[in-house]
């Protein structure tokens, strides 16, 4: 699908493919129809983009102090690093939408599929083709209202939230300060409610769409037609309630506020304007300042926003969802009337256009909306969701010449973070016949420290100098999970050798774009980090255990724990979800220990709980059930199996001690002194491979399976039934 992103650090936006989110429990997948710009917070977000450095931390100074605190802590380095990674990335704009439901998730039984509905929030109403929306950010939208309408719902439900903050009253007057898209709607919702308004805002169309809306006047703050009104309608005394709906970095709407209100009057700040508030003038009317969160209570709420969990309507009457539900009822009922509201109307795929003209102040708007394509497919019989397993093709298949043993295998590195330094280069730096050729890294400190600490003999950041040099066998792929199916192609059409960490692919189309390499370029020489198959303890069980003649039964426990704050997996959107990061280490154990690859996965998980059941099915009748876990003790050991079949069952406890029992019974003799987990003894067949040119450790039929089961647990997450492995042809 696609979807608007923009890089922060460059300033770019862009039109991406992205994966198609899940359908979670606890939520809905909804298919767009239109989404609405806020021409105040995103265009505020695009214009701090493309600013320098330096303009940025001014801009955001409360970032700044975040970014100084970690360097007191952590050190310049590492904060750096940090820094830069997380400004380099995409992030996504759009929070306000209206779509059909698409698919419904278990615990949902509100909507179903083909209901229109109204959608809020900065990670679940995004300008995509689709999004998963949680039950407390949509509501359904009322009959005969039209969806271009029903997105404004959002916005709607923050000038609500801004009104009720104000406390108004049957007769009160009020100030709206700032007359862009909330203010011109926070003018209706107080015209409707029986408040006589004042508008103040510089752009004299923005005034007169205003007073068509319901305003008494309007005019520019800075003249005194503004004053001259508030005075007439209050028979001098003031109003009622301000409201602040404007931006930038003016001091003006404060203080016209505080000259305007009557005294013990309520100031309510909606926007992100300038708040040096001028005390005597504050003080001696003894002014109610108030601010206004976003969409209404449950905002910033985790257990309400994601999990569901709503706040009793006796004790908060108002939320997010009722806020919003309150406004589509108003605008079906033309109380509120957004069409005038609408300036432009642009198709999805002229997004990147859309903001770069609003932007350079060419396209005037109060609002614009993105119109999405319309699906024109037939309905039919549900079809059984399936993930491809592409077919290994191979031309005329590259071979790698045979060394002899006094010529070392030349190795170089992409990527020199944790996992290289601490469970990778340590074995290889003391391996002998290996010379660790070149570290190519993003910065070019953390690959001077991978030079001086493992002994490479080269440093660079320049990868393309690595994959033209021919003295340079194989090549370790260990970044970033989002890069190891693109760095894996360029080194296979390189002619290199390839050790990548897994996973090898995040989506369908990453997996397909590796074959397609493999088969154009004939290389096939790649291995996957899939590293447990290796570990000594489990190979000498698996051997104990011996032949099988039946099915087996397998269960796979990981209590992998809680991620810390700020942890790079928690980057779902451009790094995949944590499983996807690490679940093909237990679905290739599990299937090396079957000795056969999955025909079939279904995944589940309780709402608003991180952890999976994953259910792999083999062609013999053999089941795998892998928990992935978060919400385990921390003293627990991580890993646990136990395989049961043909009268023996075969244990594991975390790598530290195994037991085969059946006819005869075997017990690992000792305690190993660390956890071997077959790192080494990968590497070890790894390098044998690429010295004598023989097959590589694990079949690459094997690598591919693995990694579309992977894939498949996020397609069953969504999709809510079992996942066919379906190969192509």
């Amino acid at each position: 699908m696609k979807q608007v992103v923009q890089n922060y650090k460059s300033g770019e936006l862009a039109v991406l493919d992205v994966p198609v989110p899940g359908c979670k429990p606890g939520g809905v997948l909804v298919r767009s129809a239109y989404s609405l710009i806020s021409t105040g917070t995103e265009l505020m977000k695009v214009s701090e983009a493309g600013m320098s450095m330096l303009g940025k931390a001014r801009s955001r100074p409360d970032q700044v102090a975040k970014v100084m605190q970690s360097v007191a802590t952590n050190g310049l380095p590492a904060t750096y690093r940090k820094v830069m990674g997380k400004l380099d990335s995409y992030t996504p704009l759009g929070y306000s939408l209206c779509g059909v439901v698409e698919q419904v998730g278990a615990g949902i039984d509100d909507v179903k599929v083909g209901d229109l509905v109204a959608c809020a929030g900065n990670e679940h109403a995004l300008h995509a083709e689709l999004n998963w929306v949680p039950k407390n950010l949509y509501a359904p939208v009322p009959d005969g209202l039209a969806p271009q309408h029903a997105a404004f719902g959002t916005v709607g439900s923050i000038a609500m939230q801004g009104v009720r903050q104000g406390e108004p009253q049957l007769g009160e007057v009020a100030l709206v300060i700032g007359l862009g898209l909330i203010g011109q709607l926070v003018v209706q919702l107080l015209t409707a409610a029986g408040v006589r308004v004042v508008g103040a805002d510089p752009d004299p169309s923005r005034c007169e769409l205003a007073e068509r809306l319901g305003a008494a006047a309007c005019g520019d703050p800075a003249s005194a037609a503004v004053e001259a009104a508030v005075a007439e309608l209050t028979d001098g005394h003031g109003v009622d309630q301000v409201f602040l709906a404007a931006g930038g970095g003016s001091n003006q709407p404060v203080e016209l506020a505080a000259r305007l209100a009557r005294d013990r009057g309520r100031v309510v700040d909606i926007g992100k304007c300038r708040l040096d508030l001028p005390w005597n003038a504050y003080y001696e009317k003894e002014l109610d300042v108030r601010f206004s969160r976003s969409y209404g209570p449950g905002r910033y709420d985790p257990s309400y926003e994601l999990e569901g969990r709503d706040y009793p309507i006796g004790y908060v009457r108002w939320t997010e969802r009722r806020n919003l539900a309150c406004f589509l009822d108003l605008v079906a009922r033309g109380r509120v009337d957004v069409e005038p509201l609408v300036s432009h109307i642009a198709d999805f795929d002229d997004a990147v256009e859309t903001y770069q003209r609003l932007k350079d102040g060419e396209l005037k708007a109060v609002a614009v909306l993105f119109r999405y394509p319309e699906q024109t497919e037939e309905a039919g019989e549900p079809v059984a969701p399936s993930v491809a397993v592409p077919t290994v093709r191979r031309s005329e298949t590259t071979s790698t010449p045979a060394r002899s043993a006094k010529t070392p295998v030349r190795l170089a590195f992409v990527g020199a973070g944790n996992y290289a330094t601490s469970m990778l280069l340590p074995h290889l730096a003391r391996r002998e016949g290996v010379e660790l050729a070149t570290v190519v890294t993003t910065t070019a400190l953390s690959g001077a420290n991978a030079q001086r600490k493992f002994g490479f003999a080269k440093a660079t950041t320049d990868l393309d100098a690595v994959l033209g040099d021919k003295s340079v066998d194989a090549v370790f792929v260990v970044t970033r999970h989002s890069s190891h199916a693109e760095l894996t192609r360029q080194a296979l059409l390189a002619g290199k050798t390839v050790f990548v960490e897994k996973p090898l692919a995040l989506t369908e189309e990453e997996l397909a774009g590796v074959l397609a390499t493999v088969e154009e370029s004939g290389n096939d020489r790649l291995q996957v980090g899939f590293n447990r198959r290796f570990a000594p303890l489990l190979t000498e069980a698996k051997e104990r255990f011996g032949a099988r003649t039946g099915p087996a039964s397998l269960r796979y426990l990981v209590n992998a724990g809680k991620l810390q704050h700020g942890s790079w997996y928690l980057q779902q959107g451009a790094e995949g979800s944590r499983f996807a990061g690490e679940g093909g280490h237990f679905i290739d154990t599990a299937s090396w220990l079957l000795d056969a690859d999955p025909v079939s996965v279904y995944a589940t998980a309780a709402p608003g709980n991180e952890d999976l059941q994953v259910v792999l099915r083999y062609p013999d009748g053999s089941t795998a059930t892998i928990s992935y876990v978060t919400s385990g003790a921390s003293g627990f050991p991580k890993e646990t199996l136990d395989m049961v079949g043909d009268g023996k069952v075969l244990k594991l406890d975390d790598f530290v001690r195994a037991s085969v029992h059946g006819p005869k019974k075997w017990v690992s003799s000792r305690l190993p002194k660390a956890r071997d987990k077959g790192q080494n003894a990968e590497l070890a067949a790894f390098i044998k491979a690429v010295r004598t040119g023989g097959p590589m450790p694990v079949p690459l039929e094997s690598l591919v399976a693995t990694t579309a089961a992977t894939l498949a647990v996020g397609t069953g997450l969504g999709a809510g039934a079992p996942v066919m492995l379906a190969r192509t042809p």
